[in-house]
């Protein structure tokens, strides 16, 4: 007769302790767990004071444009030293008690004032550059710029009035205006037939755009006086002006979002604050140092 035996809760624990000590056996066989990489690593120490990598990391935004010219490797190796000979030197300005000097007190409180104010308009200008913010912007933009003109034109400068007239003669006669303005222009597109490619209105001087504007395409103008000189003026093409596409332009939007958002920021601050201006505002700044006894 076979005799079968229950499932106990003490053969359940044994079953689970076998099983957990049968890993913990596999896991000292397959050797000890590498522990995780530090993501902050102490990259020196200086008199017992750590200099991390975050550290770097923080000198390396703040110099920022001097360091733009060297490879990461020196970069790092560069800022490393500098932070190096700030411990040291600050330690050594500390124990000359630089820091209780009445100027150095000024100077950190300006400092901290300039930190403050720098972060909290970068948190605020973040926050404002959403997608929704710059397409409205890049939208409202796109209307202004698709309801401008622009005109393809070419022209042929000429230092005198005289010539100007012997060159519309020649035009009015069939000549070929490219082949025109590169013998006789003295502008530095004449090499290009003249070509001044698109352009709107307030890109060209007045004298120059008043007529321009005026031509129909395919039509030669009259000679038109300028500060450069005596131009002659055929308009090839006249269009509305296409916008740029989003992406083009999306950093430049970023920016202009950016920027207003502090400056409203900054104004509202304004408004909402209580500022008097002394009688003593208006002196240069030379003017509020204390002047040195007389002996």
């Amino acid at each position: 007769m076979t005799t079968s035996f229950p499932v106990t809760k003490t053969g359940l624990r044994f079953g689970l302790a076998t099983a957990l000590a049968g890993s913990l056996a596999l896991t000292l066989i397959a050797g000890p767990v590498r522990a995780a990489e530090d993501p902050n690593p102490v990259l020196a120490k200086v008199n017992g004071t750590e200099i991390r990598k975050s550290d770097v990391a923080l000198a390396e935004e703040e110099l920022g444009p001097s360091l733009a010219q060297m490879d990461p490797a020196s970069r790092d190796d560069n800022v490393l030293s500098f932070l190096i000979d700030m411990k040291l030197v600050a330690k050594a300005a500390e124990d000359k008690k630089i820091g209780d000097s009445e100027d150095f007190k000024k100077r950190l409180a300006f400092t901290r004032n300039r930190l403050l104010m720098d972060s909290l308009l970068a948190s605020e200008g973040k926050s404002a550059t959403t997608d929704d913010a710059m397409k409205k912007v890049y939208e409202e933009a796109s209307k202004q710029i698709g309801g401008e003109q622009e005109v393809h034109a070419r022209h042929i400068l000429v230092e005198t009035e005289d010539e100007a007239k012997a060159v519309k003669v020649e035009l009015d006669k069939g000549a070929d205006f490219a082949e025109l303005a590169k013998k006789k222009s003295k502008d530095p597109g004449a090499s290009d037939g003249g070509d001044l490619g698109f352009f709107t209105k307030e890109q060209m001087v007045p004298e120059f755009a008043n007529v321009a504007f005026t031509l129909e395409p395919g039509k030669i103008s009259d000679p038109v006086k300028t500060q450069f000189g005596w131009h002659v003026i055929k308009v090839e093409e006249k269009r509305n002006r296409k916008p740029p596409e989003f992406d083009q332009v999306k950093s430049q939007i970023e920016t202009y979002v950016t920027r207003k958002a502090q400056a409203d920021y900054v104004a509202k601050l304004r408004a909402d604050a209580k500022i008097e201006r002394t009688a003593d505002a208006g002196k240069p700044a030379d003017a509020a140092k204390p002047t040195e006894a007389k002996k």
